[in-house]
């Protein structure tokens, strides 16, 4: 017989969003959240970048080579 396992508790943003849903938010208050959400993530992730391109000096050469380079796998077709 297979065990149940209890699922592990929430986040702290999943409480809140829980909260939300309890508060019976719209359909474009709901839409709304997920911009702000979505636009929050993607600033984060762009600072990360930017400290990123600090920390290592690169240049917009450095990115022009990543852009053109061919990347390789070792895997065979």
């Amino acid at each position: 017989m297979s065990t149940i396992q209890a699922p592990s508790p929430l986040s702290p943003l999943q409480a809140e969003l829980l909260k939300l849903y309890g508060a019976g938010i719209s359909n474009e208050q709901l839409f709304d959240v997920k911009r702000l959400l979505a636009r929050y993530f993607a600033q984060s992730a762009m600072n990360a970048m930017d400290a990123f391109w600090d920390e290592q000096n690169l240049t917009n050469a450095d990115m022009d080579r990543w852009l053109h380079e061919e990347l390789r796998t070792g895997h065979q077709q």
